[in-house]
């Protein structure tokens, strides 16, 4: 544990810099609207990858990450000759998303990289003239993959080559072994396999085309590193200390690829295709990562179903309640259930992953844009709140037809942009591992993926509803307000009026607290939501509008751009942050937040649902982990999606805050995704510590 310890010391602010990367592919590409655009990028990429520098540092286990800085006189031709030909790509690729997603694994570790390119010279064969283009920029790629990792081995047999420690020293000649092995060819033994996806998804990080924030997740370990763990530990290859080690170091190494303020894990639990329970040793071992190594990294996802045995969720609940941010807690039958409901084949379905946050991506098939765009309903009110109206019921029409109104407008902008990207992206590495690009001959970037979803979602929602209700009493039923009375208050941030905010803020109920008048508007607007997507089909293959219901960091950004809203929440200050109560909110205790947040129906949400919740950790006890496993099954039982907990004290939020050095590596689970507490904004830092602490 010492060394992870100090492994982990140095991941805790990290160096993630790929400049390296596109300084050696600009430099061999040229101008990217040249003509021959295509030819040029195989050897382009190969020159990059191929002559980016191999970094080992002391210790490490589980080797591929950036951090190379340039040369001052390769900055300068970066800045000058360079830089200008990314940012013009950039222009003309960067919209929309990537990477949110986990590729074919099983693929990896049992072809290899070289079984992936006699695929490739097969369909070189055979395919059309016009597809012959892709396949050969796709073997160019996955030799620019061998030929990293063998510049790998080369810099391990260096360093060991200077090493007094003999123990280090064998630990460098063995990284070496495994680089000139893997991902090459099929991994053998548990090792082999750990390394071989950290160096894939290592290499899938190089984008040329994209803005340097990737967060390619690692599909569901205890699933397609079982075998190697347990042919392993049959023949004493390795004992259960070494494993947990290397997957201790595989959590650390997300670290070095993806930066902070973004989410990158993998799933465990859950069913495989044939529906049995997946719950194994690994199961628990790649949770205790989470523990070992306390960072932002991996985010870490628990499939809850009811057949599994409890001691998996109990030792999530044991983990969560040391402080983690993770596990979050999903329920893999309400998922699954809803990926069918999509047309996702049943086997397909319960092969899934929460693709950053919540969101829900088929693995190994998909090029599913998340949460693209998010809208902020709270200021879709605010749009309509500019006239009066002869009832709520006509309001409500109106706020319809708002909303209506941007899906289509998001929907037809994010359709472009996906025939913009068709026509001016590629990424043929990445298309070698995600099904059924290989078999088409398409790249990603063109539809050659299987799911080819769209999933808008819905910031805010709880502020609308509650700001609903208030319109509904104060204005309609109480007639103690005009519309343009309230529309006047809200325009002045409350100012002269702080008594009437209080009392729409703490007297009027609130979604949350199992009032079925209140938390009516919410069941009826997801499924106006619902609905309203299923109208709308993307272009490519499989392409569906999918909604979701959480906020990644933007309920504090759309909270900083909107008015004051009717549920007395004043100007600027953040939104609610996924599908749970405002903060603050819940009057009634955790139970009745719980009856609240399911009283709709979740499954057709797989684009993400999100309700956040926090215990006090000061009054933690037996008893209360007992309270918050209870609580944790009543809301899956209820059909609830997902559930994200922060067993974390005020006081501890506000001393970091006070003293942000002392507390650094403090996580705290965010609208989705957790981050270090004291990188957070002034106003998410605020958000975080005035949510409704329980003590169970």
């Amino acid at each position: 544990m010492e060394r992870v310890k100090r492994l982990r010391g140095n991941a805790v602010e990290p160096s993630v810099d790929r400049l390296e990367f596109y300084y050696l592919f600009y430099k061999k590409f040229g101008a990217y609207d040249a003509p021959d655009l295509i030819e040029r990028y195989g050897e382009a990429f190969y020159e990059a990858l191929a002559g980016i520098t191999p970094c080992i540092s002391p210790e490490e286990l589980i080797v591929g990450k950036s951090a190379t800085a340039l040369t001052a006189q390769q900055s300068l031709e970066w800045e000058s000759l360079y830089k200008p030909e990314y940012e013009r790509a950039l222009k003309k690729t960067s919209m929309g998303q990537d990477s949110h997603m986990a590729i074919d694994y099983e693929l990896v570790l049992q072809a290899g990289i070289n079984g992936i390119l006699d695929k490739v010279e097969g369909y070189l064969e055979t395919c059309e003239p016009e597809k012959k283009a892709f396949y050969e920029i796709c073997r160019k790629c996955l030799q620019a993959v061998v030929c990293h990792a063998e510049n790998y081995a080369k810099e391990a047999e260096r360093l060991a080559a200077l090493m007094e420690d003999e123990s280090r020293k064998a630990e460098l000649l063995e990284i070496a072994r495994i680089c000139r092995k893997v991902p090459a060819q099929p991994a053998e033994s548990f090792y082999e396999a750990v390394q071989s996806v950290h160096f894939v998804s290592h290499c899938l990080s190089m984008n040329p085309f994209r803005h340097p924030h990737p967060q390619f997740q690692l599909g569901h370990p205890d699933r397609y590193l079982w075998p190697y763990y347990e042919a392993d530990r049959k023949s004493g290859r390795i004992d259960r200390e070494r494993a947990q080690l290397l997957l201790d170091c595989l959590g650390i190494q997300i670290n070095h690829r993806v930066i902070h303020g973004l989410s990158c894990g993998y799933m465990v639990g859950g069913r495989d295709e044939n529906g049995n329970i997946v719950a194994n040793e690994l199961t628990w071992m790649c949770m205790q990562v989470i523990d070992d190594i306390q960072l932002v990294y991996p985010s870490v996802g628990l499939c809850w179903t009811e057949e599994m045995d409890d001691f998996y969720l109990e030792k999530a609940c044991e983990i969560l309640s040391h402080g983690r941010s993770h596990p979050a807690i999903f329920n893999d039958d309400v998922i699954s259930r809803g990926l069918r409901y999509y047309g996702v084949p049943e086997p397909e379905s319960h092969n899934y992953i929460h693709s950053t946050c919540v969101e829900i991506t088929p693995v190994a098939a998909s090029n599913v844009w998340v949460a693209t765009p998010y809208e902020n309903m709270a200021q879709l009110l605010l749009d309509v709140l500019d006239r009066e109206y002869e009832s709520f019921e006509d309001l409500l029409g109106a706020l319809y037809e708002n909303l209506d109104t941007h899906i289509k407008n998001n929907f037809e902008e994010k359709n472009l942009w996906r025939q913009w990207r068709a026509k001016y992206s590629i990424n043929p590495l990445l298309s070698c591992f995600v099904n059924d690009c290989l078999a088409l001959g398409t790249d990603i970037e063109a539809g050659g993926a299987r799911y080819n979803w769209i999933m808008p979602s819905f910031v805010g929602m709880a502020n609308l509803v509650d700001s609903l209700y208030v319109i509904k009493k104060v204005v309609f039923e109480g007639r103690e307000l005009s519309m343009a009375q309230l529309r006047k208050i809200l325009d002045d941030n409350f100012e002269g009026n702080e008594a009437l905010r209080h009392r729409f803020l703490n007297q009027v109920p609130k979604y949350g607290n199992d009032m079925d008048e209140v938390d009516q508007y919410f069941v009826m607007l997801i499924d106006h939501i619902v609905k309203e997507c299923e109208k709308y089909k993307p272009i490519f293959r499989n392409g569906l509008l999918i909604p979701s219901v959480f906020c990644w960091i933007k309920h504090a950004q759309f909270g900083k751009v909107t008015g004051a809203t009717p549920d007395g929440r004043p100007a600027g200050f953040p939104l609610g942050d996924g599908s749970g109560p405002c903060q603050g909110r819940e009057m009634n205790g955790p139970t009745a937040s719980i009856l609240s947040a399911t009283k709709w129906s979740h499954s057709e949400l797989i684009g993400g649902v999100a309700v956040n919740m926090k215990f006090s950790k000061k009054v933690f006890g037996d008893r209360s982990f007992a309270n918050m496993l209870s609580l944790i099954k009543t809301y899956l039982k209820r059909g609830g999606f997902e559930m994200q907990i922060n067993v974390v004290d005020k006081d501890t939020l506000l001393k970091a805050r006070k003293n942000p050095e002392q507390y650094r590596d403090l996580v705290v689970r965010i609208g989705g995704y957790s981050d270090y507490f004291v990188t957070l904004s002034p106003e998410m830092q605020e958000e975080v510590i005035l949510r409704t602490e329980h003590e169970v």
